[in-house]
């Protein structure tokens, strides 16, 4: 909500600007400096407090925190007012603590002189009066806890995320939600150009089924596909051209542009009364293919000479002269009729492929229902096609919806194994266990005290969802009965919970825990857990040295594991010894993530060098092939906003997923997912699909292939997740 509010003033500052209102700005710029809630920023709002504790500021830290509770806590329900209390009860023990803490034994006791009488009755309070007169209060056992830095972060922790779940429940104004409307709009506009041109489409091909009885179905080239839209002028123009060219030919069918040696061998050739394929394309019928009488004059012919590369050899020279010539006297005067030629030439040189066998004399002309015609092109029209022009794009996006219910950049989006269910964390450590089919629902909703670093969906039972923090435990949760079935306490010293994957048979699960140490080296361990007795099963052995691991990833039966490293090692383990198989260096700087490929046959990562690697696992440290991705695909992502505003962020979850079939992968980028097919050994990858529909950069993907359609999840650094649905166009 702090960055909506930010990019809101602005707007409201460049309006004010516009019209000319410059005491109300001086007024506004003057009060949001004075602003005590700081924008909604919760950082902030907790910095202002750390100073009031800091600098022993007992009366500024009431004020603040009446302030607090006559606009924010006094609005909430009765139930969570003891909520509010222990958050109250909590600072003023931390600005207590502090005063010893730093030897300040005056402002401890001018604390309890003033407070006396507010907290003389409470019972949470009533031991605390002897603490001035302790001599060492941190060694005694009621007020020891106090004294450690972990109850001091886990308050700072607690009330961090209370003001952050406060302010994404608060009501907002509808100013606030101008970019939301805006994307909405968008989208609106795009749907609504969609629709416009499916409904020019259908009024087409109903215009086509009520003139003429037959019609020839076929398959356009690219380049008619991806042209605008020709206006009527221009389809009359079309008409009217038709009309010349039937009017000397006796009759024309799908493979009139073709020798006629490509037509369908032992059978003669065959004219259809439907429409041509350029006709087709513009959506008007030759209104020649009516009359009978060029039908009747063309079955009388005894002897058809073969269609040559040109058209207008087709025609006789004689009677058609004085037409030709005024119709390229007119197409020289108008530049659309010329344009309009152009495009006709090309598909002739498209459709055109030199024949390979001797002409034929066609001794009969007969008339046959276009069902005996192909449907399509023929392999020539196709393949020519494909010279110079797109090929044809394996996905088809058929719709892309959006769920927005977090408020902060996302850190981690997964599909659980049965496609059923998402699991989305970001930055405020907040969670959202959503369901998309049949429709977008939120399942669960889980916050937690301590910030949240990893998230895993285990793989039996599914429901069951692990979570990683970032002060050493790591926790079982239930989705569907919400609530936590164990919470397991990694290590002390290394309490930052990097990374976490589940075993194909959900017996054990391995995690990444990680520290970072005083000189500034990554120290870490790689630690295997048991899911049944919830006790750690072993540790192993990172060589050279300990290192933090940034991401892990099973094979299909989890006999293998494969790890990246801070240190820019790839690490495979036999799960089956428990011991490192092989590793080798794979790139300059961090490994950001690890997959296995489709045959498991070799691995695939990104790192922060910027390139996307495959490795062969059966020849350590062989390169089957490399390539650079755009920085955006990669990381540090950076938001940029209003006032030199800029937020970046750090790759934590997967960065690429591969489709059913491991034939295309899917990447991030800043403004929407990216689609590749995977090329062996290509210097660059061949980009099929871009799925887009987000405003800020992309930082983590998913692409869940359990459902008949394919599922891709994108999610953002404004909160925002796109589920785009996919289906496969088979070849």
């Amino acid at each position: 909500m702090g960055s909506t509010v930010e990019r809101t003033d602005e707007h409201v500052r460049e309006y004010l600007i516009y019209r000319g209102f410059t005491n109300t700005l001086k007024h506004l710029d003057s009060e949001i400096k004075a602003d005590k809630e700081k924008g909604f920023r919760v950082d902030k709002i907790i910095d202002q407090l750390q100073q009031f504790v800091q600098s022993f500021d007992l009366f500024g830290l009431k004020e603040y925190w009446l302030y607090l509770d006559r606009r924010l806590f006094c609005r909430l329900e009765d139930v969570y007012k003891s909520t509010v209390n222990k958050l109250r009860t909590s600072l003023y023990r931390y600005y207590v603590i502090n005063t010893i803490q730093k030897g300040n034994l005056e402002k401890t006791q001018e604390f309890f002189q003033k407070q006396a009488l507010e907290l003389q009755s409470q019972a949470e309070w009533r031991d605390w009066f002897i603490l001035p007169f302790i001599p060492a209060p941190e060694q005694n056992p009621a007020f020891s806890p106090y004294f450690s830095r972990q109850w001091a972060d886990t308050f700072l922790v607690s009330l961090h995320n209370f003001l952050s779940v406060l302010f994404q429940c608060m009501p907002q104004p509808v100013l606030l939600s101008f970019d939301a409307e805006v994307q909405k709009m968008t989208i609106l506009t795009e749907e609504n150009e969609q629709l416009r041109q499916q409904l020019f489409a259908l009024q087409t091909e109903s215009r086509d089924q009520r003139d003429g009885d037959e019609m020839v179905h076929h398959k356009l080239p690219a380049y008619v596909q991806n042209m605008d839209r020709l206006g009527d002028t221009e389809l009359d123009l079309v008409s009217s051209q038709r009309a010349v060219s039937a009017a000397t030919t006796p009759s024309r069918n799908f493979f009139s542009f073709l020798p006629q040696t490509r037509r369908t061998p032992g059978k003669p050739n065959q004219v259809s009364t439907g429409s041509s394929p350029n006709q087709a394309a513009v959506g008007r019928k030759d209104p020649t293919t009516n009359q009978p009488a060029k039908s009747k004059d063309a079955a009388q012919s005894k002897d058809v000479k073969p269609l040559s590369n040109q058209l207008s050899t087709s025609e006789p020279a004689s009677s058609q002269q004085p037409t030709n010539q005024s119709a390229n006297q007119s197409a020289n005067q108008n530049p659309r009729h010329k344009r309009i030629q152009d495009h006709e030439k090309e598909r002739k040189e498209l459709f055109f492929k030199p024949p390979q066998t001797p002409e034929r004399k066609v001794e009969s002309l007969e008339v046959e229902p276009p069902s005996e015609l192909p449907s399509e092109p023929p392999e020539s029209s196709a393949a020519a096609e494909g010279g110079g022009l797109s090929a044809e794009q394996p996905f088809i996006k058929l719709s892309q919806e959006e769920y927005g219910e977090h408020h902060s950049s996302i850190m981690h989006c997964r599909v659980d194994c049965s496609g059923r269910r998402v699991a989305s964390l970001d930055v405020d450590g907040v969670i959202k266990v959503w369901s998309f089919n049949p429709i977008m629902q939120t399942k669960a909703t889980i916050m937690s005290k301590s910030p949240l670093l990893s998230l895993e969906w285990a793989t039996k039972p599914d429901r069951l969802l692990l979570l990683g923090s970032g002060v050493g435990t790591v926790r079982l949760y239930d989705t569907d009965a919400k609530k936590n079935l164990y919470e397991m306490n990694i290590d002390e010293t290394h309490p930052r919970i990097l990374s976490l994957a589940c075993s194909p048979s959900g017996s054990s699960f391995v995690c990444s825990a990680a520290a970072l140490s005083r000189s500034g080296n990554v120290s870490g361990q790689l630690l295997l857990w048991d899911t049944k007795t919830v006790k750690q099963q072993l540790q192993f052995s990172l060589e050279p040295e300990p290192v933090a691991i940034n991401c892990t990833a099973f094979n299909h039966n989890g006999n293998l594991l494969v790890t990246g490293a801070a240190d820019g090692m790839i690490r495979l383990f036999d799960m089956q010894r428990y011991e490192s198989a092989m590793s080798w260096r794979a790139h300059d700087g961090e490994v950001y993530s690890v997959e296995f490929s489709y045959d498991e046959n070799t691995v695939f990562s990104i790192g922060e060098d910027g390139k996307f690697i495959q490795w062969n696992i059966h020849r350590c440290g062989v390169k089957q092939s490399e390539q650079i991705l755009p920085q955006d695909a990669t990381g540090p992502f950076v938001l940029s906003g209003y006032s030199g505003y800029k937020q970046v962020q750090v790759p934590r979850g997967r960065l690429f997923a591969f489709d059913s079939e491991g034939q295309h992968v899917l990447t991030c980028s800043s403004s929407g997912g990216l689609i590749y097919r995977l090329t062996n050994g290509e210097p660059a990858l061949d980009r099929v699909l871009s799925l887009g529909g987000h405003k800020a950069p992309v930082v983590t993907v998913d692409w869940c292939s359990a459902v008949d359609c394919g599922t891709c999840l994108t999610a953002s650094m404004d909160g925002k997740i796109k589920l785009s649905t996919l289906l496969a166009q088979k070849s």
